[in-house]
């Protein structure tokens, strides 16, 4: 069972920068996120929209997020 549920993107987004992401540059509802000693990531989905518990596991493999980050 996943230890992940569904969160709103607005929320992993706000996670995101709470853990040490900024914001490097947008493209309408691209944003690319940078953090020292990670790779670029690109958070590429609307405020509203629900993200699942897969999605949320891989944004987590490519960003250090944790649920408890949520």
């Amino acid at each position: 069972m996943s230890t992940w549920g569904t969160a709103k993107a607005k929320r992993v987004l706000a996670a995101l920068l709470g853990i040490g992401w900024v914001v490097k540059r947008e493209a309408s509802s691209h944003k690319i996120l940078s953090r020292t000693d990670w790779p670029n990531y690109v958070f590429a989905f609307h405020e509203g929209e629900e993200i699942g518990p897969r999605m949320l596991a891989r944004i987590s493999r490519h960003t250090g997020l944790k649920p408890e980050d949520l």
